[in-house]
């Protein structure tokens, strides 16, 4: 199982982040990945960030997006989960703004695990319940604490 309190943590949770565009949302969530963990060059994270998004769109449908990339600057996945004051463009399949996203960075050598938090991830995601709850966070700490408790849950079933 896995433990998403040590790839998430309660400081790279936001709610009404203010961003209008695929990039600038991903670029609140580097320099707070960077606030977190000194050691990462926000604009690396951007670029390695931006390079998969141009293979193709991290949005799920439903509003949901999990821009991800394996990154040589990081020891073990870590994460910022962003919920956004308005909708964003992200090209998802369903055309539908994003304003739910888990942003991921995951060491180079890490393809298994890397693949696990997606799954895990994609099936906490899909559950229209899960959505609306994380929808109604009002706070920080409220949307840290739904979204642990729906990964919990979801990596149980």
């Amino acid at each position: 199982m896995i433990e998403f309190e040590t790839i998430l943590s309660p400081s790279c949770t936001h709610v009404g982040v203010e961003a209008r565009s695929k990039k600038g949302v991903l670029e609140h969530a580097c320099e707070c990945l960077a606030d977190a963990f000194p050691a990462i060059e926000p604009r690396r994270l951007l670029e390695g960030l931006l390079a998969r998004e141009r293979l193709g769109s991290t949005g799920l449908g439903e509003g949901v997006a999990i821009p991800h990339c394996r990154f040589d600057r990081c020891d073990a996945p870590m994460a910022c989960f962003l919920k956004t004051r308005e909708g964003i463009d992200f090209d998802g399949p369903d055309d539908q703004l994003v304003d739910l996203l888990f942003v991921l960075a995951v060491p180079l050598h890490e393809q298994r695990i890397h693949l696990e938090i997606l799954g895990a991830l994609a099936r906490a995601f899909d559950d229209p319940g899960n959505l609306a709850s994380l929808r109604r966070a009002a706070t920080d700490q409220d949307l840290f604490d739904a979204l642990q408790r729906q990964l919990a849950t979801s990596q149980r079933e």
